[in-house]
């Protein structure tokens, strides 16, 4: 008889465990949740306390069938599910499914972080019983989703159009990028100048830019019209010049914290243009385990939803070490740096995300991953060794100028200019920024002193305009999200999905913008259920599923402070609620009966239909046009989406012709052959057909494709 049944959620998982346990356990997989409220009814007595019935899908009847008869020749099972609420959830229910607790048999449960033969032998030796305080937190979640969703779907369904859904996480984001738009929209855009001055010093043919900043006097100058920079240039010219300050300092910048669940999200969005779904599939692999050199599978990451920073302490002592080795000891810090979430709640303690060994480097990995595998394993590896490097030191050189005339106070200038003093984690990584580059630092300033006199020698004069808010890209929204503790580690990716499934939103240059549908199910909420999708209160309620997680609440009074006022929202809201047209109009005609059509929502997407529906029943693809040729047949390449919102680039000529790419095609053709070009890394295409590679003058657009 074996030792004891291991159960895990994935095939994957399994394999990895296996090998590391050895022939003594049976390693089985549940394929993920093995019981759920049941789809066809609510599953929640909400009169009885909120009691859920749960029931087993037919899909995963044959795997509790298998699981519940391994159990039999088993007198431990050990549940060695995701170290998290939803793990814990799926040991639970596996439990109750499989009656593992039945004939006397023991059950244990282990928990590891990462899947290393050291971690998941530690964990055995140091099992526990299933932590009931997590199970009531993550069954609050459930069972509150569940209410929202059963309760204000069907009514979406009837005042707006089928196939819609609401939620308490996603809701809320739609509301997020609702009000952003909105924002846009009411935006006025200003006007103002920018004067810049070239200036040489006398005594050699040294010169450099200087921006003027305000006038003598009062330190803003703001030039609102052409005119007033034409006047304030003419009085610069006739300016005398002299040096007013000179000032040189080190500014250090300290390296940017190990990931967690949404700072990677971020990055991957931000470095690869991942999508938050991507992401995470990539991660799950890379932590469920690869099959390496010696022909066993082995994790490489840590667990990879944690919304903390820390590290363990063997794994920055690891970390140090190869750093020390790799790059000198000036490039660690005396003490190693302690890194804390600024989140109100770390979840249970993760550690962050990091490589199981910092010494599987991304390039002795090459030839056992993919490419994308490969791009977020070398952005983990970077990160997590990067943060215990020493900070980057950057000399910066302030150079004041004062422009002063005779029959005013002129003008204030300033150049700057700085240059890396020490690199630190520089050398190895630099993270990325949502914002876009403002006026960077100049080139390097002459050596000039206080005091010293400069000449006049040019000046530029530039027109601005105060821009509006930026749309989110996946990478905002997410940071937006956890900032405001809207959801959780677990909860963004799937939130993303879901929206742009539902229509809700789409992506227009990587960057999301609400559709009609989007604006009227958001109003509709916001008018009628107000508390549904209000940020604080649903990052209030988040801060209660922590509490109960903790044991500071019971999970039912919860959902009743939550569900009382919801029902009385509800009640006589059918009437309340008057039906909404969704349709967009368009310039297009029907073929058929000359009526105008509209664009309509349906279950694989936006597509055209005539406004006589339902007398008449024509329906049209929306097409959009890349501007590029088919390479097989030459007709008009499109874009496209999948049946679960993915964006893709297809023939016109479907079915016909069945190509097909997931990268942005360009408008520019291969000088080799003729044929259509794909991006291929920075100002480069790759031909689709002989595979030349040439340098582009234009991109023709970008080369995002969600990772896919």
């Amino acid at each position: 008889m074996k030792k004891g049944l291991v159960i895990v959620e994935s095939p994957a998982k399994a394999r990895t465990i296996g090998r590391i346990l050895g022939r003594d356990y049976h390693v089985v997989a549940s394929m993920g949740h093995i019981r759920d409220l049941p789809k066809s009814k609510l599953g929640v007595d909400v009169d009885n306390n909120f009691q859920p019935t749960y029931s087993v899908p037919k899909a995963k009847a044959k795997v509790v069938s298998e699981i519940r008869t391994a159990a039999t020749k088993s007198e431990v099972v050990y549940l060695a599910t995701d170290p998290d609420r939803e793990g814990e959830a799926i040991s639970w229910h596996l439990v109750a499914a499989a009656r593992l607790d039945e004939d006397g048999r023991s059950l244990q449960r282990v928990v590891f972080h990462e899947i290393t033969a050291e971690a998941v032998k530690k964990a055995f030796t140091h099992p526990r019983g299933i932590d009931t305080r997590l199970v009531d937190a993550q069954q609050a979640r459930r069972i509150l989703d569940r209410l929202v969703g059963y309760k204000l779907s069907p009514l979406l369904w009837k005042k707006v159009q089928r196939g819609l859904s609401a939620g308490r996480v996603q809701s809320v984001a739609v509301r997020i990028i609702v009000e952003r738009e909105r924002e846009i929209e009411r935006f006025t855009a200003e006007e103002y100048w920018v004067l810049q001055v070239k200036l040489g010093r006398l005594a050699d043919t040294e010169s450099f830019w200087a921006r003027v900043v305000g006038a003598r006097g009062r330190r803003k100058l703001a030039l609102s019209s052409e005119a007033m920079a034409i006047d304030c240039v003419e009085r610069l010219v006739a300016a005398a010049y002299h040096v007013a300050d000179v000032k040189v300092k080190d500014v250090s910048r300290r390296p940017a914290a190990p990931f967690t669940t949404s700072t990677l999200q971020q990055e991957a969005a931000r470095k690869h243009r991942f999508s938050a779904s991507r992401t995470m599939a990539l991660a799950q692999q890379l932590y469920e385990g690869i099959t390496l050199a010696d022909g066993e599978s082995t994790g490489l990451i840590t667990y990879m939803r944690t919304d903390s920073p820390r590290i363990s302490p063997a794994a920055v002592s690891e970390i140090r070490d190869f750093v020390v080795e790799t790059y000198g000891r000036e490039y660690v810090p005396a003490r190693p740096y302690q890194y804390a979430s600024k989140g109100k709640f770390a979840q249970e303690a993760h550690e962050a995300i990091r490589p199981t060994s910092v010494t599987r480097t991304p390039d002795s990995l090459k030839r056992f991953l993919d490419t994308n595998q490969l791009k977020l394993y070398t952005l983990i590896w970077q990160r997590a060794v990067a943060s215990q490097m020493s900070p980057m030191v950057n000399e910066v050189t302030t150079v004041s100028v004062d422009a002063r005339l005779p029959d005013d106070d002129g003008f204030l200038l300033e150049a700057n200019s700085s240059k890396v003093k020490f690199p630190g984690f520089s050398a190895l990584y630099v993270e990325s920024t949502d914002e876009s580059p403002g006026d960077e630092p100049g080139s390097k300033l002459p050596s000039v002193l206080k005091g010293e006199s400069l000449q006049y020698l040019d000046s530029t004069r530039e027109q601005r305009f105060t821009q509006p808010p930026p749309r989110y890209t996946e990478a905002t929204l997410v940071k937006t999200l956890e900032q405001k503790g809207i959801g959780r580690p677990s909860t963004y990716a799937p939130t993303l999905s879901v929206i742009q499934q539902r229509e809700y939103v789409i992506k227009e240059g990587g960057r999301f913008r609400p559709t009609k549908l989007g604006y009227v199910v958001n109003d509709l909420l916001v008018a009628h259920f107000p508390k549904v999708v209000d940020i604080g209160f649903t990052a209030l309620l988040e801060g209660e599923l922590d509490e109960i997680a903790r044991g500071e609440r019971e999970w039912v009074s919860v959902v009743s402070d939550f569900y009382v006022p919801f029902a009385t929202e509800l009640d006589g809201a059918e009437q309340r609620i008057e039906r909404v047209d969704v349709t967009e109009p368009t310039d297009q005609m029907c073929p058929n009966c000359s009526r105008p059509m509209v664009v309509r929502s349906g279950r694989f997407g936006r597509f055209l239909a005539c406004s006589g529906y339902p007398e008449c029943r024509t329906t049209q693809r929306i097409v959009k046009p890349t501007g590029a040729y088919c390479p097989e047949c030459g007709a008009d390449i499109i874009v496209k989406r999948s049946k679960k919102a993915k964006t893709f680039y297809g023939c016109s000529k479907y079915p016909e012709c069945q190509f097909a790419t997931n990268r942005k095609p360009l408008a520019v053709v291969c000088p080799k052959c003729g044929k259509l070009m794909l991006p291929y890394g920075r100002n480069k295409g790759k031909c689709a057909v002989c595979g030349a590679v040439s340098a582009i003058e234009t991109t023709g657009g970008s080369s995002e494709s969600d990772g896919d």
